[in-house]
């Protein structure tokens, strides 16, 4: 049948759907620090380094899922001789058991620790919420086409063009990088130590699907 010359209508589809991310890639940066200040007693990143692979493994992150996303020196303030660099990393860690990040991170010296945040969200059952959404909208559209055809007495027949619009991406829904996380040694304005609790809320994501179709009329 040639497309162009036969009887067809077009229309649009839609569906959305909310879903809350099961997967977070935190942003951890370390940094080495002198025990209790001293100069001859450096920490060196590499045990902080190890003390959070250790706990990440501890938690369920695989080794592979830890990547180290920058590398780089700050100074230290010493009265005594002229200023030190101390080295810094940051890594970037996906987590998909998020009920094992406090105890992942309290491996790790508070002093070594300098901050962490949530950069990124993803969901396991990716292609499978995509393939629901796609369904969905195309059933839409043929809703819609079989309501214009109706109005003038018609009936629709088989699909002739589908048109994927979507552009279903977790990365889309990036968050703005916010510190979650800061373990201290030092003591609150009331007396007591600062809480270690992790500050994390996720919250569903609404994914959306535009589809467009041009369907047959009988």
């Amino acid at each position: 049948m040639n497309i162009e010359s036969s009887r067809k209508v077009a229309t649009k589809g839609y569906a959305e759907k909310e879903v809350t991310p099961d997967i977070i890639y935190l942003s951890v940066s370390l940094k080495e620090f002198y025990m209790d200040g001293n100069t001859k007693k450096k920490v060196a990143i590499e045990l902080i380094e190890k003390q959070l692979f250790d706990g990440a493994i501890a938690a369920g992150v695989k080794k592979e899922d830890i990547t180290i996303q920058n590398i780089y020196s700050y100074n230290y303030e010493n009265k005594k001789k002229n200023n030190e660099l101390l080295q810094s990393r940051q890594y970037r860690i996906k987590v998909t058991n998020l009920n094992g990040l406090s105890t992942m991170l309290d491996k790790v010296d508070p002093q070594g620790l300098q901050s962490t945040s949530i950069n990124g969200y993803d969901h396991s059952q990716k292609r499978e919420i995509e393939k629901e959404l796609k369904t969905i909208a195309v059933k839409d559209a043929r809703q819609n086409a079989e309501i214009l055809a109706a109005a003038d007495g018609q009936s629709v027949g088989r699909v002739l063009i589908i048109n994927d619009n979507s552009s279903i991406n977790f990365n889309d829904f990036a968050p703005v990088p916010q510190m979650m996380y800061a373990k201290a040694s030092r003591m609150d304005t009331s007396g007591g130590a600062e809480s270690n609790d992790l500050n994390i809320d996720i919250r569903p994501i609404k994914l959306t699907c535009y589809i467009d179709g041009v369907f047959e009329i009988k």
